[in-house]
């Protein structure tokens, strides 16, 4: 009887085994080479040398299908440490592959190369890819593009033309030296000079008239925008003149539509947005145009990125297409909390037969974690200019994370994690204060690398509340490995009786990166199916560089593809 069980069990093995590996054949290999190398570019009248891919900038899209795997040769041609981070990507079963330095991988140093390896399951919509090491994502990044299965529409009209448009920021500094430099200092960081439009300042810019993006269209007809937002420090307004978008995707999820005509998007996010242009225009050029939702109390690129919606008319005599007279789109002001708020309730996931919302409806383990800025202490014989002769710091729960020496990851895997990393990341904060109130006179912050072991499938609930300490600010956080389900947010102190009677339990809208409203909190669910180390960080980069990160480590399942792989030969070694 016993022999007949265990031959029946591993029965089930291998058929769950096999099932994994036939849903991860069903498409194709795509395969991409990524020399990183310096570049000379010019803008704003400067030109300098930058890190691109393929001397791209921005760099080279991927394209794939839902169900395809994705080979990528990343080679490092330039003196700095380089890794590439696949934003977005749940990376089942291939951890290894995520990218971010000394978390999943050591980062690849100069001369050698690392080969990412990753199959996309479950996903369709647009995401990104961006350097995940100090601050070289400013200028490397590109998009990545999911299209349907082969034979399969979107739940949407079939539009005209997809075009990628990816916001980002320009520096006429070296942005190495500008975070080098303010973690040096204790202060924060100089700003950009300029944001950009698939790598354009625009017109508003001294120096850019001729370096303005331009989107070609023409009349009576709806194009898909694949809108990601690569800014390296700000959330951005965008607007195009006289014309509405209708939302259908956040994160590479489709969301229930609806119509706007002004969007919010956070580092690190993506909307996809139908455009449906006019039949008969009574001029040929708009403007689109972006400026930063600010909410902090530092300073900020306070800048206005525009391009250009230009009709093609092709059967009669064009319109006047001077740009001379065209007013820019009124956005909303710098600090729009309201808008903003409206902006992400407005988000719902289809669920449908087709596209479930399978949002977790119980909870097996919560957390509450609290996010904001803090300080360091001044070191002796040093003069530091944060807060009060302090240093700059941010944190989680009030700690600070230190990048380990090596790879977590490897680290975990190895059992060797002693001296690299704790697993005593606190549930909830050790001291608890009225968190959008007067805030305690101590804002200093402790230091470690502190991670949270949860067994795997295991249901997570995390509430993250935003602090008045030096200041509120709308927190864009980014988790790894998984998309989540933003089952409740709201402004003040989170009510852990009162506010999850009004969670949305039936169809929140499921992404990867959250913007926690100003002065308020985000409630998220997920489910741990995901076995590996997996980052959940705040996607301003100067508060990942000051430390407003942490780590979950998701245990392995019983079967076969609930299972961390070994990691791969060329592994990058610290």
């Amino acid at each position: 009887m016993a022999s007949s069980l265990s031959l029946f069990l591993s029965f089930i093995l291998f058929f769950s085994f096999f099932d994994f590996a036939l849903a991860q054949q069903t498409g194709i290999t795509r395969y991409y080479k990524f020399n990183v190398q310096l570049h000379n570019v010019t803008r704003l009248c400067k030109t300098k040398s930058i890190f691109t891919v393929n001397g791209k900038f921005p760099g080279p899209r991927i394209v794939a299908r839902e169900g395809d795997r994705v080979v990528v040769k990343v080679v490092n041609n330039v003196p700095n440490n380089v890794s590439i981070h696949w934003h977005g990507i749940r990376q089942l079963q291939s951890g290894w592959y995520d990218g971010p330095a000394y978390v999943t991988q050591c980062p690849i140093q100069t001369g050698q190369s690392y080969v990412y390896n990753f199959t996309i399951v479950g996903q369709r919509g647009t995401l990104l890819w961006h350097a995940h090491v100090s601050w070289l994502r400013a200028t490397l990044y590109g998009p990545i593009i999911i299209l349907p299965r082969k034979n399969t529409s979107y739940p949407f009209p079939k539009p005209h033309k997809e075009v990628p448009m990816i916001f980002g920021e320009w520096w006429n500094a070296d942005t190495e030296a500008v975070i080098n430099q303010s973690l040096q200092t204790g202060a924060g960081p100089n700003v950009s000079d300029a944001y950009t439009i698939n790598g354009l300042p625009g017109p508003l810019y001294n120096c850019s008239a001729n370096e303005t993006f331009k989107l070609k269209v023409k009349p009576g007809k709806t194009y898909l925008l694949r809108i990601i937002n690569a800014a390296l420090n700000d959330e951005l307004f965008f607007r195009i003149s006289n014309h509405t978008f209708t939302v259908v995707e956040a994160d590479a999820v489709y969301v229930k539509p609806f119509e706007t005509d002004i969007l919010l998007i956070a580092p690190g996010q993506t909307t996809n947005v139908l455009l449906k242009t006019k039949s008969n225009p009574t001029t040929t050029t708009f403007f689109m145009a972006a400026r930063p939702y600010f909410t902090g109390q530092g300073t900020f690129d306070n800048t206005t990125v525009a391009g250009i919606l230009e009709y093609k008319l092709p059967f009669r005599k064009s319109l006047n297409t001077s740009i001379n007279g065209l007013q820019i789109p009124t956005l909303p002001p710098i600090n729009g909390t309201s808008v903003a708020a409206n902006f992400s309730n407005r988000f719902r996931s289809l669920a449908n037969a087709q596209f479930p919302a399978n949002v977790p409806q119980t909870v097996d383990k919560k957390f509450f974690f609290t996010i904001g800025l803090g300080s360091h202490p001044c070191p002796k014989n040093q003069t530091c200019q944060g807060p009060n002769g302090t240093k700059f710091a941010a944190s989680m729960n009030n700690i600070s994370f230190v990048n380990p020496t090596t790879a977590m990851l490897q680290s975990y895997f190895f059992s060797k994690s002693n001296g690299i990393y704790t697993t005593d990341f606190p549930t909830f904060p050790s001291m608890p204060f009225n968190y959008t109130g007067t805030p305690p006179n101590n804002t200093h912050v402790s230091n470690g690398t502190k991670a949270v072991v949860i067994p795997f499938n295991t249901t997570v609930e995390v509430v993250l509340q935003d602090t008045s300490i030096l200041g509120f600010e709308s927190h864009p956080v980014h988790l790894h490995g998984y998309n989540f389900f933003v089952v409740g947010q709201g402004f003040g102190n989170f009510d852990p009786k009162r506010d999850p009677l009004n969670f949305n339990l039936v169809d929140p809208v499921e992404r990867n990166s959250i913007g926690v409203p100003s002065g308020g909190w985000a409630a998220i669910r997920f489910r741990a199916d995901n076995p590996g180390v997996w980052f959940l960080h705040c996607h301003f980069e100067v508060h990942l560089s000051w430390g407003l990160k942490m780590a979950w480590i998701v245990l392995d399942g019983d079967l076969p593809n609930q299972k961390l792989p070994p990691p791969p030969s060329d592994l990058p070694k610290c």
